[in-house]
């Protein structure tokens, strides 16, 4: 498709997993820039599924990729494949994509979601996100390239000492724009040359330098893969799952306004520590599961399912305060109104990033005996 910026579309083919018949269907999706309004054709049936309009919960240019899973009318839709030539061009110079690393040191700190804020602030989109912890193994296996070299030995050795946060970011030129935004390898010259840069802020020295960057789209594709394709999942899982733990989960809403940073420094900073994380993408009958004690209770409820399947989340477990971590956590989090927490609790989270009852940031476990058993719904379940 050709056109002028004013009547621009975006064309996508994708699939959907129809969970009553067992089947896939397929769909063209239609994205028009200008208004940020979506059609879906239905392939099969050659008929208009879905008339051009606003999608629920707003749909941004900037999550549309081969690869990603989206969420419109209640339906996780997959895009496999660019629609037309127009797309494919102008996608392929846009979404470039990287592995950004926060290492043991910088997630030690407590620095991870000043390190994260930097990621969105640069305008990157995070794609895929999660914590693990590399054994010795698994570090030499990463860093192969640099068997031989003197720092082999110390660099495996410390990559494996702690949890690590893996990321996929994604955006125009994100691997120059991300190893720009790390700096210079060596902590003391990023400190000189570039002293706004990650490593300069929260880095040691050449080895402990809080974060790593691949430096090629080559090396890019390898790391990706080795932490989020076939390979990745022998990769320890860090959640405890065990008494002393909690659940919060940035909501949708918040993850596409880039608050996700912000949020779990504001955990972090109150003392608590964060053991496992990793993004998701709730279909329906998994949220409703997950919710089934809200049901009939909270008159929202059909509001949150909606709301925790409408795009990309961040489950994180929280530990820290021992047999007081849930219900000391859900002070953090403030009242479930973000009107009534301003008045209330204006330094909560909900207070802060919070926009409405349903769309207010941040869910947290409510009772003490499900702590466990929401870590576990999310870590071991849904894996």
């Amino acid at each position: 498709m050709v056109g002028t910026r004013a009547d621009e579309r975006l064309a996508f083919l994708t699939e959907w997993l129809d969970p009553q018949a067992g089947l896939v269907r397929r769909y063209q999706l239609f994205f028009y820039t200008p208004d940020a309004t979506v059609e879906m054709f239905d392939i099969k049936n050659r008929r208009i599924f879905l008339k051009r309009s606003k999608p629920a919960g707003n749909l941004e240019e900037r999550e549309l990729f081969v690869g990603a899973t989206i969420t419109l009318n209640g339906r996780q839709l997959n895009l496999v494949e660019y629609g037309d030539d127009y797309t494919a061009n102008k996608m392929n110079g846009q979404r470039e994509g990287t592995l950004a690393m926060i290492k043991p040191d910088a997630v030690a700190a407590g620095a991870m979601g000043k390190i994260i804020d930097a990621v969105l602030k640069a305008g990157l989109l995070i794609s895929q996100i999660r914590m693990t912890h590399m054994s010795p193994a698994d570090a030499a296996r990463f860093y192969a390239e640099h068997e031989g070299k003197p720092f082999y030995g110390e660099l495996c050795s410390f990559m494996s000492s702690g949890r690590i946060v893996a990321m996929e970011l994604i955006g125009p030129g994100a691997i120059a724009k991300w190893r720009e935004l790390i700096g210079p390898t060596n902590t003391q010259v990023a400190k000189q040359e570039a002293p706004g840069s990650l490593r300069a802020q929260f880095g040691t020295d050449g080895t402990q330098n809080a974060c790593h960057g691949s430096d090629s789209p080559a090396s890019a594709s390898r790391e990706v893969s080795f932490f989020f394709g076939p390979e990745g999942k022998a990769l320890v899982q860090t959640a405890m799952m065990s008494e002393g733990v909690t659940l919060g989960i940035v909501k949708p809403k918040s993850f596409r306004k880039g608050a996700t940073g912000a949020i779990l420094d504001t955990v972090l900073a109150a003392g608590y520590q964060i053991t496992a994380m990793q993004d998701f993408k709730m279909d329906r009958p998994n949220a409703l599961e997950f919710l089934e004690v809200y049901r009939g209770v909270v008159p929202e409820y059909n509001a949150m399912v909606e709301e925790l399947t409408s795009g990309q989340l961040l489950a994180f477990e929280v530990s820290g305060y021992g047999d007081m971590t849930v219900p000391a956590f859900r002070e953090l989090c403030g009242p479930v109104d973000p009107e009534i927490a301003k008045t209330l609790r204006p330094n909560t989270i909900r207070a802060l990033y919070g926009a409405d009852k349903v769309s207010n940031a941040i869910h947290c476990t409510d009772l003490a005996q499900d702590g466990v058993l929401e870590s576990q719904y999310f870590f071991s379940v849904l894996q």
